[in-house]
């Protein structure tokens, strides 16, 4: 029996993906969970496995062709008493759908296309990178009439935009560096595509369907910072940075200012008070900007999130989250001061009716309760609120409470049930 492949929800509001590689071909026998291939989906990248045993009849995508969710992926043969799912026969499919070039090998790593990694599919196709893949294909290029200068042959970005240029002989390292220093810089036009693109239209909707304000505060947190590397002498084994901390406070700050930790219906005639804390970290991945979340932070501990954070962080920064992560958020929380930067003006993630951006943090003189200058560390926090359900007035008591757990961590410890 022949069936389709149908593509599966892989995240909330997610209609369609990027193909970035097949890690099979037709005629490929798989098995139930293998991998079959990568997508880089509106929020992450993302491998698909098969829910079935048997032999990949047709590849209905190229790679870099853009897969609609809920149409067919591939077409697979399966034995008669194989697993049911809802598909369309192959035969059904278009033609003009079908593949015309080998796919992946299993083996092979998926990247995301600004990764510096290479790698081989098969011995038909060149080494290089997914950008320079892109490249290849915008420009109509066949790989194996790039000359190469990377090791083992591969082909570097370098390289292909000197064939583009029309200077197909690799240059000597004397004879590149006079040359660049005479050469006229050129403009260079790229699609706006994968995660970038989602992240566009969703900043686009969210500013102009959101009436936004901003509330910004400095926050003392150098017991907060004491707190941390005690914790973190304790447990030597758990990365503790001061992500769950700040997590951890503001949790608890949720439950006694719970319209922070809601959401309103499409006409705003609504609005539901969410029970679970679902906390998103805006994480600066490979693949763009990624808001996966912790859930339920009101029942962790704070060793229990420092374990999540850390495991979702990396996996974020890979750009190889799971689609679950990434639904169902409920505030969120960047941490821009971790690149730079005093104070921001964030823009909420939507649905989600508050965000708060993090400072740096800065080491500044500020006055005690003697009047005597002291070195302490403050943070800027930056608050932006959607004023259809919050106002001024709850968003700074709000973030007052939050300050509390902050400056004085015994009072969070004591808060915490």
């Amino acid at each position: 029996m022949i069936k389709d492949f149908i593509l599966p929800d892989i995240g909330e509001g997610i209609v369609e993906c990027e193909l970035v590689e097949w890690l099979v071909k037709e005629g490929d026998t798989i098995t139930e969970d293998q991998a079959v291939a990568d997508v880089s989906t509106d929020k992450a990248l993302v491998q698909i496995p098969s829910m079935y045993d048997g032999k990949v009849v047709k590849l209905y995508y190229k790679e870099g062709e853009i897969a609609k969710v809920h149409e067919p992926l591939f077409a697979i043969e399966i034995n008669e008493g194989g697993a049911d799912a809802p598909a369309e026969k192959a035969a059904d499919k278009p033609a003009e759908k079908a593949v015309d070039k080998p796919a992946a090998a299993a083996q092979t790593a998926a990247v995301d296309d600004s990764a510096d990694v290479a790698f081989e599919r098969n011995t038909s196709r060149a080494l290089t990178t997914p950008a320079v893949r892109r490249i290849a294909r915008e420009n109509d290029v066949d790989l194996s009439t790039v000359p190469a200068t990377g090791k083992k042959g591969r082909i570097l970005k370098e390289d292909m935009l000197n064939f583009l240029a029309g200077n197909s002989q690799p240059k000597s390292d004397s004879t590149a560096a006079t040359s660049s220093a005479h050469a006229a810089p050129t403009d260079r036009t790229e699609p706006i595509k994968g995660v970038k693109a989602v992240m566009a239209r969703a900043m686009q909707e969210s500013v102009s369907t959101i009436p936004h304000f901003t509330y910004v505060d400095e926050i003392d947190i150098t017991d907060l910072v004491a707190l941390r590397l005690q914790l973190k002498a304790k447990y030597p084994d758990i990365k503790i940075t001061m992500m769950p901390l700040f997590m951890k406070a503001l949790s608890l700050a949720l439950t006694e200012f719970p319209a922070l930790n809601s959401r309103v219906n499409a006409d705003c005639t609504e609005v539901t008070y969410l029970g679970a804390h679902n906390i998103g970290m805006a994480v600066d991945s490979k693949v763009g900007l990624l808001v996966p979340n912790i859930k339920n932070v009101q029942s962790l501990s704070i060793l229990e999130l420092a374990g999540e954070i850390s495991a979702l962080t990396d996996s974020a920064r890979s750009g190889r989250v799971s689609p679950e992560t990434l639904k169902g958020g409920t505030i969120t929380i960047s941490n821009v001061g971790a690149i730079g930067g005093t104070a921001a003006t964030p823009i909420i993630n939507k649905p989600e009716v508050a965000i708060v951006a993090l400072g740096k943090m800065q080491t500044l003189p500020r006055f005690n309760d003697k009047g005597e200058v002291e070195a302490r560390k403050i943070m800027t926090v930056s608050w932006s609120g959607d004023h259809r359900v919050i106002d001024g007035g709850t968003i700074a008591r709000f973030n007052n409470r939050w300050k509390e757990f902050l400056e004085d961590p015994s009072s969070m410890l004591m808060a915490m049930r």
